[in-house]
């Protein structure tokens, strides 16, 4: 199907900026690590069943070695390193000015394709990487104009929001090796989920916080449903559908639709929130658009 790729990238944008929410609300009840630490189970759960339900087995059996290298390196820095950070951006500075710092990452997947892949960007899909940024940040930048002076941990979230950027970025780009071919995002998504969680899990164990992290989930059964389904919408079907994209565009356009959640985060805000929407927001929603039509058309 024509543009099927870049399809698959819009709407994982859709579900990133639904489990964000969720995951912002969560992380402010149990904290930041305890999110990120139960997110991966979940994922892990959902991931075995989807893939035996649609594969015919609950792990790729058939994967050889150098995708567990490409894929498990990419899970490791992207949803190990670059969402620790983000989770506690979300806590720090909310899911708008987060997911901002988020659109840096098309640029970080880019320039690093650029050097170790020899992935080139035409003229015009550069031009439309940057009429979408410009457009996501200034629909952010209008909803939150106050947070600086109103938020004492404003630079620190900043900082956490450009450290999780990097962290997609990069294992955006150790993701494609492990995807050439017809190999299966599903399966693709299992291995990064998987190697995540295994990491994730031995340093739990050696922190000693395993005891800790089910007594804050036991404590709190709400976080743990929003966890739940933040699990579900984000790194089961989101990821999944960003590896796939990956598989059927270019790692900038695939990153570079995906950076689009923060203009979808405005109905998700607004019901969850209870924000108004200014007519900078609408203006820059439809800057964006028109950079998403550039990608489209050239």
């Amino acid at each position: 199907m024509l543009y099927i790729g870049e399809l698959a990238a819009i709407i994982t944008s859709i579900t990133y900026a639904v489990n964000s929410a969720l995951f912002t609300v969560a992380g402010r009840k149990v904290g930041s690590m305890v999110v990120n630490r139960v997110r991966l189970l979940a994922a892990c759960i959902f991931l075995a069943l989807g893939h035996w339900i649609f594969i015919g087995l609950p792990w790729p059996a058939g994967a050889g070695w150098e995708r567990w290298l490409w894929l498990g390196s990419s899970g490791i820095v992207g949803l190990v390193l670059g969402d620790a950070f983000l989770f506690q951006a979300f806590i720090w500075i909310g899911p708008r000015i987060s997911m901002l710092m988020m659109s840096l990452a098309p640029i970080i997947a880019a320039v690093t394709a650029w050097v170790l892949l020899e992935e080139k960007l035409s003229g015009m899909q550069i031009m439309g990487i940057l009429v979408t940024l410009t457009g996501v940040a200034w629909v952010i930048l209008e909803k939150n104009q106050r947070s600086k002076e109103a938020n004492k941990d404003y630079l620190r979230g900043i900082l956490f929001g450009l450290g999780a950027a990097t962290g997609q970025g990069l294992g955006l780009v150790l993701a494609k090796p492990g995807l050439q071919g017809s190999f299966s995002a599903l399966s693709g998504n299992f291995i990064r989920m998987t190697s995540a969680f295994l990491v994730m899990g031995l340093i739990t164990i050696l922190q000693g916080k395993l005891r800790e992290t089910y007594q804050q989930v036991r404590a709190h059964p709400r976080a743990l449903g929003a966890i739940v389904g933040g699990a579900f919408s984000g790194p089961f079907i989101g990821v999944s559908l960003s590896l796939f994209a990956l598989q059927h565009t270019s790692i900038g356009v695939a990153s570079t639709l995906v950076s689009l959640t923060p203009i979808f985060l405005l109905p998700v805000e607004a019901r969850f929130f209870h924000e108004r929407v200014g007519w900078g927001a609408v203006a820059g929603t439809i800057v964006a658009l028109l950079g998403v039509a550039v990608l489209f058309l050239f």
